[in-house]
């Protein structure tokens, strides 16, 4: 018998549930495994086929920005490169918090505008305002809002157009379906877009390091696997049985280091604190695992500081 055969012990109209026991079962009995499954309150009664939408990037885009020139990187050696390095901690107080998509396929969304909230921060050095995620979702109409987007468009809106602050226009897609484009705030404050003054890609797992230490988190996009959406805690590797994946999902890199003699990229996901680490997953680094340093490819972008605009 497969792994899969009759893995699924519990179901819902013959399809199977994302946190079947068996299932998980099954995902920590492999040997050698690096990391635990188990369930979570994001996926509690939900099949394969509800939870698929949630994965809304596509990968490899036909043009993606030029990646930074060699220099950029040249005052950090790879032999100077930490074991470890988080910039949640690095920039305490900075970056923002968890965040949870809900129902809508906006993960190109979420990460993209959590790595260009955190990078306002880190510039100014001061707390910044979360940035919103809706605002890509209703009103970027080269992406697919909650049926999803590609990197490259997503920071080619955020350098052409900007977003506003989530106060401003809040989060309304979580039940998969978007509101309509606002031009006017939902609370009191004006309109103003914030900006990427460039955006970019990034080459490889060292050029990675070097972007996240010295401008911050970045965004990147893997394939998904059945097994990661039981992720508990541990280093994510899929296993070997697993050949097809269920979609595309664009999240944020915040550091990385090593646990149990393994590489892993430390994660913020934006499936709410209750999923994984408090929000947060590690996954192998440096072998190009389902896809996550090639794939997106890696983005990131530099704010436009003392220009937002005001649009009425």
């Amino acid at each position: 018998m497969g792994l899969y055969s009759g893995a699924h012990g519990q179901d819902v109209g013959g399809k199977s549930l994302v946190h079947d026991p068996s299932f998980i079962e099954r995902l920590n009995s492999v040997p050698g495994t690096t990391w635990v499954a188990g369930p979570s309150d994001v996926f509690s009664g939900l099949t394969f086929d509800d939870a698929r939408p949630m994965l809304g990037t596509a990968l490899y885009p036909d043009d993606p920005h030029p990646p930074l020139e060699d220099s950029a990187y040249a005052a950090i050696q790879d032999g100077d490169m930490p074991e470890a390095f988080d910039a949640t901690t690095h920039w305490s107080g900075l970056l923002h918090p968890i965040r949870n998509q809900m129902q809508c396929g906006s993960c190109w969304a979420f990460s993209a505008s959590e790595v260009l909230s955190d990078r306002f921060a880190i510039a100014t050095n001061k707390s910044s305002p979360v940035l919103s995620p809706e605002d890509m979702v209703s009103c970027d109409s080269s992406d697919m809002g909650c049926s999803g987007g590609i990197l490259n468009k997503a920071w080619s809106y955020l350098t052409t157009t900007g977003i506003v602050t989530d106060s401003c226009f809040p989060y309304g897609a979580g039940s998969g379906k978007a509101p309509a484009c606002e031009k006017k705030c939902a609370d009191s404050e004006s309109w103003t877009k914030y900006r990427a003054r460039k955006a970019y890609t990034i080459i490889g797992p060292a050029n990675m390091q070097k972007e996240i230490m010295t401008n911050g988190p970045i965004q990147v996009a893997f394939m998904v696997y059945k097994s990661f959406m039981s992720y508990k805690s541990g280093v994510y590797k899929k296993h070997f049985f697993e050949l097809v994946p269920e979609g595309g999902h664009a999240v944020k890199i915040v550091g990385w280091g090593v646990e149990a003699g393994t590489d892993f990229w430390l994660v913020a996901n934006s499936w709410g604190p209750t999923w994984g680490l408090e929000g947060y997953f590690k996954i192998v680094r440096g072998t190009n695992h389902c896809g996550i340093e090639k794939a997106g490819p890696p983005y990131a972008g530099l704010p436009q500081l003392g220009a937002a605009e005001l649009v009425i």
